[in-house]
C-alpha cells in the first residue's frame, strides 16, 4: 500500500468540504446548518495543529459556544462580518481582524453570521490530547477520547 500523496499547495476553496458537517449529537447538529469547514491542514499531513477553511451561510453559527481546557483557538476574518459572542457580548469583525481563544478561561466563544453575506475565515487550532469543551449556553459537554470528541449532557447523562 503507497502513502496518500501529499500536496505542494491548493487553492484552500477546492479543499472538499467535510463529509460529516458536525460531531454534535441532535438537537445541536442541526444547529450546525449552513457552516462548511474545509479541513486544510489534514490535506498536508499536520499532526500538531489544525486549519480550517470555513464558510458560514447567512444566519449560521460557527459552533455552539464553548471553550476549551486545553487546546488553543484562532480566527482570521477573511470575508464578511460575523458577530464575535464571548462572556464580554458581542463584537462586530471584519475582512482583516482575527481573534485568539487561549484554552483554560472558560471563556465561551462563537462567530455568528447575522448578514445576508457569506462570511469566510480561517481557524486554526492546536490537537492537545485529553482536551475537554464546556458549553454555557447548552446543555453539553464534550472530551476528546483518542483524538475523537464524546458528548453528554452536563449531568453526564447519554444523548
Amino acid at each position: 500500500m503507497t502513502e496518500k500523496q501529499i500536496p505542494i499547495a491548493i487553492t484552500a476553496a477546492d479543499a472538499e468540504p467535510r463529509k460529516r458537517p458536525s460531531g454534535y449529537p441532535e438537537p445541536y447538529a442541526s444547529k450546525m446548518k449552513g457552516r462548511e469547514k474545509r479541513p486544510l491542514g489534514d490535506i498536508f499531513g499536520l499532526k500538531n495543529f489544525g486549519v480550517n477553511f470555513t464558510r458560514l451561510f447567512p444566519g449560521s453559527i460557527s459552533a455552539l459556544r464553548h471553550a476549551h481546557s486545553k487546546q488553543d483557538e484562532f480566527v482570521y476574518i477573511l470575508e464578511g462580518h460575523p458577530i464575535l459572542i464571548t462572556d464580554e457580548g458581542e463584537t462586530r469583525l471584519s475582512p482583516g481582524m482575527c481573534a485568539g481563544f487561549r484554552h483554560g478561561t472558560g471563556n465561551g466563544h462563537q462567530l455568528a453570521n447575522r448578514t445576508g453575506s457569506d462570511v469566510v475565515y480561517l481557524e486554526i487550532g492546536d490537537r492537545t490530547a485529553d482536551d475537554t469543551a464546556t458549553y454555557p449556553d447548552d446543555d453539553i459537554q464534550a472530551a476528546l477520547i483518542d483524538g475523537r470528541w464524546s458528548f453528554s449532557r452536563k449531568d453526564g447523562s447519554a444523548f
